[in-house]
């Protein structure tokens, strides 16, 4: 499998499928992007985990480049997961793992939330619960079928 995924909140998601049973085959994640004080570019967490267990490594500008979807190919995956990845993911992507789809780990009870900053925005609206919710990969952002749901309860000291 490929995993697709940038922030921190993606990291626990790749280390579960390091521990196995299944081979990760290549991590893609966001490029080196400026951060901190001195706005030096920095390896995204997920990048970080990446080199740390020596795996093929793709950060590329745009999922749609030609380089790109060569090296996923390349790769071979039979499946990709994400998990806050940050790009579109376009049909040559979803379609390329031999089992013809991408599976998603969404930061929110779908189809609330749908797109970026899902857990903020539960947060902001007051609402008393949240999860994660694993679906399909479709043309719509967040609104493949799916599978399965996790619910937390988000208490008053949550922010």
């Amino acid at each position: 499998m490929v995993f697709f995924g940038t922030p921190e909140f993606a990291v626990p998601t790749l280390e579960r499928l390091l521990a196995g049973p299944h081979d990760v085959v290549a991590v893609v994640s966001q490029p080196d992007r400026p951060r901190g004080r001195g706005q030096r570019p920095q390896a995204s967490p997920v990048s970080r985990i990446a080199v740390g267990a020596e795996l093929p490594l793709l950060r590329p500008e745009r999922v749609a480049e030609r380089d790109f979807l060569e090296a996923f190919e390349a790769a071979q995956p039979d499946l990709g997961i994400v998990a806050a990845f940050g790009q579109f993911l376009p049909r040559a992507v979803r379609d390329l793992p031999s089992l013809g789809y991408l599976i998603n780990a969404h930061a929110s009870l779908l189809p609330l939330y749908r797109g970026a900053a899902p857990i903020a925005r539960a947060l902001l609206d007051g609402q008393t619960e949240t999860g994660v919710s694993i679906m399909r990969i479709a043309r719509e952002m967040d609104a493949g079928p799916v599978a399965l749901v996790g619910r937390i309860p988000i208490r008053a000291q949550d922010n």
